[in-house]
């Protein structure tokens, strides 16, 4: 019914955004923590949306990316995953994050999710697995695999050196999280031996 709307961010916080239309109209919309960091120093915003109608309310569900909108309508297919936990699991992880959790059946990854038990883990996995090989997912999937698997062989180079598992695999992932994923396997080294 409302593919997106745009307008001014009268208010905004983790869970929700005001945006207030050209015609005075606010709507409140919900949106995820990754939502969040892509529009928070913004002011003028276009969020794609999801609408939901329920028997006691009408909710707005907000998106900055295609991709996050697509994996929630997904999730959202999962037999007992409704709209707040589809929320919650696009809050927790990327949907590349989510993606690789499926293609490799990491159960833990999800499960890694706050409220989300083993049974509900494992039939995301199974419900999804091939509806997510039908979608083109190109480019999450691919910035995802590369980065877990330089993370990875950063971390192993980290482990040979004496370092312990633990503390280098957070050192790591601070690096990531400022600098972003696309850092070669020499890169994540070089500034994991600073910060060690």
């Amino acid at each position: 019914m409302i593919s997106y709307i745009k307008g001014k961010l009268v208010e905004k916080n983790p869970a929700y955004v005001i945006i207030e239309t050209a015609s005075g109209i606010g709507f409140y919309v919900n949106i995820s923590l990754a939502t969040f960091t892509q529009i928070k120093d913004k002011e003028e915003v276009k969020l794609l949306t999801y609408y939901i109608v329920k028997e006691d309310a009408q909710v707005l569900y907000g998106f900055v990316e295609e991709e996050e909108r697509e994996m929630f309508k997904l999730l959202l297919t999962v037999n007992g995953i409704g709209p707040n936990t589809s929320r919650l699991i696009l809050s927790s992880m990327s949907v590349g994050e989510v993606l690789e959790a499926i293609a490799t059946e990491n159960v833990k990854a999800i499960q890694s999710v706050k409220g989300i038990g083993a049974k509900t883990a494992q039939r995301v996995i199974v419900e999804l697995k091939d509806k997510t090989k039908k979608t083109n997912w190109a480019t999450s999937t691919k910035n995802t695999i590369t980065y877990n698997n330089n993370k990875y062989e950063a971390l192993s180079a980290l482990i040979v050196l004496g370092y312990p598992k633990a503390g280098a695999e957070s050192v790591l992932d601070k690096i990531i999280k400022a600098e972003g994923i696309n850092l070669t396997v020499e890169e994540l080294i070089k500034k994991s031996l600073k910060l060690l």
